[in-house]
């Protein structure tokens, strides 16, 4: 009776809070749409975005493929030992996080669940509202694909970046709580709470959804839209807080990341960066990725400048 007791509350949780972010984004976005196109006289087309299929696909390919091993090694941590539980030190933690240290833990599980639960909603429902918008709707096939290398790229900066798990072995909130059994606290996957990936998922999505508003609507107020987007990540954010798997930090770490390249990628769309290449480079103590930025001169007679930037990682 109470197994069936929650799964209906996370079901409605679920739906209600789906349906109050559709009926809040689509009241918005229609009636700014409505505002300003409000009588403005038809213009000849141009894109927003220029989207390299070619490119992209490599990027997108790239990161799924390198993604897939990367998952099993932070799923797979080793178990905590008895001995790191007993020496956990709170005052390590800022005065924020600790806030982290003083919840409820009878509901835990449900929030975490809940959280889990609403994200594909999100991913799926935000974007699609850029639809409502006849603008923004014709270029969806590109807007799509942005959408989709956006995705790939927060995940992959979330699986390989100095501030995610791979490096990190950050214990979650839940390691601390002594009142719940070392069953639950000691699994390998509690020392992956730097950073959070659901709201670094789930900003990249709203925040993507505002920038390319703005976009198409220049005179849009930026403030609004943005101040809009942060909901999402900050609802999720709170979610994966009160479910023990996330210190606040996390979270704020999370949303940056995701921020950042929800608005920045549709950037580079925008203003297409000329005289880049990528390619593999190897050492004899490491292999990984290197770029090249050409940089016109705009001198008569001055060969032009390059400068190179690299990602390896050690060979063993």
């Amino acid at each position: 009776m109470i197994m069936k007791i929650t799964k209906y509350t996370i079901s409605n949780l679920t739906s209600d809070i789906t349906k109050y972010v559709l009926c809040i984004f689509s009241i918005l976005i229609l009636s700014q749409t409505a505002f300003s196109q409000a009588g403005n006289t038809p213009e000849p087309r141009k894109k927003i975005y220029h989207v390299n299929y070619i490119t992209g696909s490599i990027i997108i390919a790239a990161g799924l493929a390198s993604d897939y091993p990367a998952i099993g090694r932070i799923k797979n941590k080793a178990n905590l030992t008895n001995d790191e539980i007993l020496n956990l030190n709170t005052s390590i933690l800022n005065p924020i996080d600790r806030w982290a240290l003083h919840q409820n833990t009878s509901h835990y599980q449900l929030f975490s669940k809940l959280s889990d639960e609403v994200e594909p909603p999100i991913f799926v429902i935000l974007p699609a509202l850029l639809g409502l918008d006849k603008k923004i709707r014709q270029d969806w096939l590109d807007l799509l694909f942005m959408y989709c290398e956006g995705h790939v790229i927060t995940f992959t900066f979330y699986n390989y970046s100095w501030l995610g798990p791979t490096f990190e072995n950050k214990y979650r909130p839940i390691t601390y709580y002594t009142n719940l059994s070392m069953a639950d606290r000691t699994p390998g996957n509690n020392r992956n709470s730097a950073y959070s990936g659901h709201t670094a998922s789930v900003a990249f999505t709203s925040f993507f959804l505002a920038k390319v508003y703005c976009d198409y609507h220049p005179d849009a107020s930026k403030l609004f839209w943005y101040s809009m987007a942060l909901i999402p990540p900050l609802a999720m954010g709170y979610l994966r807080v009160r479910a023990l798997a996330h210190f606040p930090s996390d979270v704020a770490t999370g949303l940056s990341v995701g921020a950042l390249v929800g608005i920045v990628l549709p950037q580079l769309h925008k203003n297409p960066i000329k005289g880049v290449t990528l390619g593999l480079m190897t050492t004899p103590g490491a292999m990984g990725m290197c770029g090249f930025w050409t940089i016109p001169s705009q001198k008569p007679l001055h060969k032009d400048k390059s400068i190179m930037a690299s990602i390896s990682s050690p060979t063993k």
